[in-house]
C-alpha cells in the first residue's frame, strides 16, 4: 500500500528524481543518506504528536457526547447512544490524518539526499515542499554537529554547515537562515562528513595558494 502511495505521491507532487552531483570531480562524489536510526527517531516524534492530538483534541471532543450518551441512556432513552457517533468520527479522522502523515514522513525520510564533490556539497530534502541547496566549500565558514538525548541513544546526530553571511547580527542571521545554513540531518557519520568536509576545504584552500604563489 506505501508504494502505490509513494507513486501517486511522486506523480501529484511531481517530486524530482535522484539529485544530480555538484560541479566537481565525479570520482570524488559522495552520497550519504539518513541513517536507518533516523527514521525511528522520527517516529518517535510522530508517535509523541499523535498522542498529543488525541489528547489536546479526540478526548476533550469525546467526553460530552459519552456523559449525554450514558445520562439519557439511564433515561430510558436508548437513542442516546447515537451520540458516539460524534467522537467516534473523530477519533476516525484523527486516525486517517496521522497515518497521512506518518506516509510523508516515509516519503521525506527516503528523499533525503546528501552529495559531496570535492569542491561542493549538494542537500535536498522536503516532499511537499522540495528544497536543495548546493555550497561551495570555499564559502564554509563553521561546522557543528548537534544531537540531543534520543540521537545519543540511536548514534545519530545533525551536521550543520555555515556558509559566508551567515555570522552577522542575531536579527540579520535569523532572517537569512535557510540560505546561509544547511544540515546532514539524521545521519549516524556525522564526525566523518565533517572531517571530510574541512579535508576538501583545506585542499581547495592550498591549490588557491600555490595558484597564487606560482603566478
Amino acid at each position: 500500500m506505501y508504494k502505490s502511495f509513494r507513486a501517486i505521491c511522486e506523480r501529484l507532487l511531481r517530486i524530482p528524481h535522484d539529485p544530480t552531483p555538484p560541479p566537481g570531480d565525479e570520482a570524488a562524489t559522495r552520497i550519504f543518506r539518513a541513517a536507518p536510526n533516523s527514521y525511528k527517531y522520527l517516529l518517535f516524534i510522530w508517535s509523541l504528536k499523535t498522542v498529543g492530538t488525541v489528547l489536546t483534541i479526540c478526548l476533550p471532543l469525546s467526553v460530552p457526547p459519552i456523559i449525554g450518551a450514558v445520562t439519557l441512556s439511564s433515561k430510558g432513552k436508548p437513542w442516546g447512544w447515537l451520540l458516539l457517533v460524534i467522537p467516534a468520527f473523530v477519533l476516525v479522522l484523527v486516525i486517517i490524518l496521522r497515518l497521512f502523515a506518518l506516509a510523508i514522513l516515509r516519503l521525506d525520510f527516503e528523499k533525503r539526499w546528501y552529495l559531496i564533490t570535492d569542491r561542493s556539497l549538494r542537500i535536498r530534502e522536503g516532499v511537499v515542499s522540495v528544497s536543495e541547496m548546493t555550497v561551495n566549500f570555499v564559502n564554509v565558514q563553521n561546522l557543528s554537529i548537534s544531537q540531543g538525548p534520543i540521537q545519543r541513544i540511536l548514534g545519530i546526530a545533525d551536521l550543520q554547515v555555515e556558509t559566508a553571511g551567515g555570522g552577522s547580527s542575531a536579527r540579520e542571521q535569523h532572517a537569512v537562515q535557510n540560505l546561509h545554513v544547511a544540515k546532514f540531518r539524521g545521519i549516524d557519520n556525522a564526525q566523518e562528513v565533517r572531517e571530510l568536509i574541512q579535508a576538501r576545504f583545506y585542499g581547495i584552500l592550498r591549490t588557491l595558494v600555490w595558484a597564487i604563489l606560482m603566478t
